[in-house]
């Protein structure tokens, strides 16, 4: 999957201290709609580790990334019941923006 990013990455800390990112990319699709427009999907992205920092080391928001993963329905449970949301887990990060130089991490 191929799009932009569409806001600055933030990474947090799991109970066990492990380092995650959500990221949410836009997606164009590939054909046009009956109005004869391009559409865009919104996917979230998890980042664990050694990606999401890198990631944010490396990216920031409306550059273009390629993300390798799988599939993952997670449920959330609310007043209203149950809903479910589909992410993708990162398991191969291409950053495809040319910067002139790399953004340095903030300490």
């Amino acid at each position: 999957m191929v799009g932009r990013l569409t806001r600055e990455i933030e990474i947090r800390n799991t109970e066990k201290g492990k380092d995650v990112a959500t990221i949410t990319l836009a997606v164009p699709r590939s054909f046009k709609n009956m109005d004869g427009e391009y559409e865009t999907d919104f996917i979230d992205c998890i980042l664990w580790e050694e990606k999401a920092i890198r990631t944010k080391e490396y990216c920031t928001k409306g550059d273009i990334i390629g993300i390798r993963g799988r599939l993952q329905t997670r449920k959330i449970e609310t007043e209203d019941g149950n809903r479910y949301r589909l992410e993708m887990i990162a398991e191969k990060i291409t950053f495809l923006t040319k910067h002139d130089s790399p953004k340095t991490a903030k300490a």
